[in-house]
């Protein structure tokens, strides 16, 4: 072997990729799915895994792959943006278009709208660089009422408001895709006139957007819709509502029981 030879065998086993003892799955709707390292593993309308056929979602949304010793998330749409948390809500992130993460947690809970539709999927990855916390109690504040999430303050009637939303979701128990109600739908699961209900989701939604929430400020090109499904997503990720307030729902009149 020459001197050029040996440099360049050097080279190429300082620039190869190295082994890959982590392993990454994807669960959705209960079957598990595993990306290969050294292939890019494509999620969508019309990709290797194939969420739904509807037509506003991206034939190819998200993009799973191995580089630099680590696995990553892609957003590859163009219009979508995708949310991210950790299953207790610690760590949240929103995902635009070309946007990249790297897949650090031992799951990942990923959501994202297109049309009237949300879907949810989790990414899990064995060997993952850090671990979540235990998940803690809600403190109720002294005044009846309200509860604290964070340094956020609901009220009963905004907690409802989010419940009538994330109803679906929470019955549906993660399981793939909802569809989100209306404000018609959820004004009349709730009993309240439309404007009521208007008037209190502009409330709630201005003060998450205080709160640092983005997408939820109203304005020109950004429709209602749009505006549901990102107080939806943040709303279930980040544990404002979960299953267990589903009971508050059903104590209203005509409720499930």
């Amino acid at each position: 072997m020459t001197a050029i030879d040996q440099e360049t065998g050097e080279h190429d086993r300082e620039d190869a990729e190295p082994a890959f003892a982590e392993t990454v799955a994807v669960e959705f709707c209960g079957e598990w799915f595993r990306p290969v390292a050294g292939t890019t593993y494509a999620i969508g309308r019309d990709a290797d895994l194939v969420v739904d056929t509807n037509p506003y979602l991206h034939r190819r949304l998200l993009a799973i792959d191995a580089e630099h010793g680590l696995w990553w998330l892609s957003n590859t749409g163009q219009s979508i943006s995708v949310s991210l948390a950790t299953p207790d809500g610690a760590y949240q992130a929103v995902l635009g278009p070309g946007a990249r993460v790297p897949l650090v947690f031992p799951a990942l809970v990923v959501m994202f709208t297109a049309g009237a539709f949300t879907y949810e999927l989790t990414v899990h990855t064995d060997g993952s660089r850090f671990t979540v916390r235990d998940s803690v109690p809600r403190p109720v504040d002294e005044h009846v009422g309200t509860t604290t999430v964070g340094a956020i303050a609901l009220t009963s009637s905004q907690r409802l408001l989010l419940l009538a939303l994330c109803e679906p979701i929470l019955r549906g128990g993660m399981v793939g895709s909802s569809q989100i109600p209306t404000s018609a739908a959820a004004a009349e699961r709730l009993g309240w006139p439309l404007t009521t209900f208007n008037r209190k989701l502009d409330n709630v939604c201005d003060k998450l957007d205080r709160e640092g929430v983005r997408g939820l400020r109203g304005g020109v090109g950004k429709l209602a819709t749009n505006r549901r499904a990102r107080l939806v997503e943040h709303a279930v990720l980040s544990r404002l509502v979960t299953a267990a307030d589903l009971p508050l729902l059903d104590d209203l009149p005509g409720g499930q029981g």
